[in-house]
């Protein structure tokens, strides 16, 4: 491995100490030439020439300090990794960014980053696109102040990629989602913290996901697994969510537009117009519109002219979680938190509580009970075990709230357990 620190002018009174390594050389690792940048007014010219001229098998190291760039960074090398010195001690700020839709975006495979922070991004922070391999590992994604809709939508964003994975990381502010994983393909996210962003963490339109020991909070919602219309990959499926803490996501919407911005202030988790999804283990109370919400894409009022999108929520088994209060401040501006309360209101007194699962009751004509429309077939069933003394209801949205039933035994059932998801040289 060979080791070049690029400096500015203001550093030349580095250390040569720094080149010599011990424990705790951000170069450990680098099979290839390690390059160290020391922050200094002419960071963005030497981190992008760094970023250019890499060869696979070299390293980028930001030493700590706060780096300042006005424009956004792009790798296009395979096998590239970037590095700081700590979330919390080697800062990239974009404040003053008036160039690109992200602070960094990343068109290469086999890219790792990890040890960094992104703060106050112009637009997405972390942005991976086409990428097979993508290792994401104690990076902190965060725009200060409070929530705003002029933040960036996605703080970590790996997009129409395979082999992801995002851990010990955390973001905060983002004005969609702040880890959001897109159109991929064999995707692990966990041990996270996601807060004061619209939507905490999402898993959209993709397959084989495990998104566990995460901690979702003071978001609008915590977490979401998703379709929608529109996109190269629909009718996403199998991702498993578990041993998280979906808890205290009662920040007020701030996005701007899309589906994202009709998502009621405190939502726990949202499954909307997902398939065979199993939740387990998972700790959920103290979001005041709904703890779980189970939603077909019908539901949000929204319109949309895809033939292959399949808008309904199917094959989800929802077993051994713990379910705490919630559902006693609901939020009514927007399309699904009014709609939970207006059809509640049919069955229960005044206040209404909403209960821990909520289940908009819209069954797919394809995959309904012959005897019975309003029922699943066995195979995509809604299943619902073993969650200690969880309440229940289904709003029967299909039929104008006509039936609505706090009656579970339809769904007292199984599927079989998802495989777990494996990447190549991640234990």
């Amino acid at each position: 491995m060979h080791r070049i620190i690029v400096i500015s002018v203001m550093s030349l009174v580095l250390s040569l100490s720094a080149a010599c390594g011990d424990s705790s050389d951000p170069c450990d690792g680098i099979t290839g030439t390690c390059i160290e940048l020391e922050p200094g007014p002419d960071i963005q010219t030497r981190a992008q020439t760094a970023l250019i001229e890499a060869k696979t098998g070299d390293g980028i190291v930001f030493l700590a300090g706060t780096h300042q760039f006005d424009r956004d960074l792009s790798l296009d090398v395979d096998g590239v990794t970037v590095r700081g010195e700590g979330m919390d001690e080697t800062i990239l700020s974009f404040a003053d960014q008036t160039e690109g839709a992200q602070a960094f975006l990343v068109t290469a495979d086999d890219f790792t980053i990890e040890d960094i922070a992104i703060e106050d991004p112009a637009g997405d922070g972390i942005k991976t696109e086409g990428t097979t391999g993508v290792f994401i590992r104690r990076v902190r994604v965060e725009w200060s102040g409070p929530p705003s809709k002029d933040n960036g939508a996605y703080g970590l964003y790996p997009v129409q990629s395979r082999n992801v994975l995002v851990e010990d990381s955390v973001v905060r502010g983002a004005s969609d989602a702040g880890i959001y994983v897109g159109q991929s393909n064999t995707i692990i996210v966990r041990r996270n913290r996601a807060e004061l962003n619209v939507a905490g963490i999402e898993i959209e339109a993709s397959y084989n996901a495990d998104v566990y020991e995460n901690i979702a909070t003071d978001n609008t919602g915590g977490l979401l697994v998703a379709n929608v219309p529109g996109l190269p990959m629909p009718n996403g499926s199998r991702t498993r969510v578990f041993n998280n803490e979906i808890y205290g996501n009662n920040t007020d919407n701030f996005a701007p537009s899309g589906v994202v911005a009709q998502l009621p202030r405190g939502t726990g988790l949202l499954l909307l117009s997902a398939h065979e999804v199993e939740v387990f283990d998972n700790q959920m109370r103290d979001n005041k519109t709904s703890n779980m919400s189970i939603v077909s894409y019908l539901a949000t009022g929204f319109d949309y002219d895809d033939p292959s999108f399949d808008p309904y929520t199917d094959t989800i088994y929802v077993h051994d979680n713990t379910f705490g209060p919630g559902g006693d401040d609901y939020d009514k501006t927007r399309v699904l938190g009014s709609a939970v309360v207006e059809a509640l209101r049919t069955i229960l007194p005044e206040p209404v509580e909403v209960p821990s699962i909520v289940f908009f009751g819209m069954v797919n004509p394809d995959k309904a009970d012959s005897s019975d429309p309003r029922r699943f077939q066995a195979a995509y069933n809604l299943c619902v075990r073993n969650n200690g003394s969880a309440s229940f209801a289904n709003l029967d949205f299909a039929n104008n709230h006509a039936m609505v039933s706090t009656d579970l035994s339809p769904h007292d059932c199984e599927h079989p357990s998802l495989p777990a998801v494996t990447i190549p040289g991640i234990p």
